[in-house]
């Protein structure tokens, strides 16, 4: 299971978050594998230690995976989440209030942006069981 967070605007224009998990597939040889998910670009950035970043958008749709770091997000509610190594972000509130984040702890974030092609099947699970 790869935990993932997916963010989005909701119809009073707040952003709202939901846990949850990718779908795991059975890939070749029977072992285990990620689901095909179409994509349209691939970047990578770093903070440094101490990095925040005030209210925002996301620019686009994305995939964002942690690589290092650990990163607090917070909404317009005031409801937050954590990111750690590992987790994915579906980050589509790119309308609306936003959100914002800052860095917790010591290391920098280092993440990759996966730009996902429209109407692609994200395979996201949300923890109530409910796709």
């Amino acid at each position: 299971m790869i935990r993932c967070i997916r963010l989005w605007t909701g119809p009073d224009g707040d952003s709202l978050f939901e846990e949850g998990a990718l779908e795991i597939g059975v890939g070749l040889h029977g072992r285990a594998s990620g689901l095909p998910i179409a994509v349209h670009e691939l970047s990578f950035q770093e903070t440094a230690t101490g990095g925040s970043f005030e209210w925002h958008q996301d620019p686009q749709p994305q995939f964002v995976i942690t690589l290092s770091g650990t990163i607090e997000f917070e909404v317009k509610s005031g409801a937050t989440f954590t990111i750690r190594p590992g987790d994915v972000l579906i980050a589509q509130d790119d309308t609306g209030s936003g959100h914002r984040w800052r860095l917790i702890g010591t290391e920098p974030w280092r993440r990759a942006y996966v730009v996902y092609d429209p109407g692609a099947t994200l395979h996201f699970k949300p923890a109530g069981g409910q796709a």
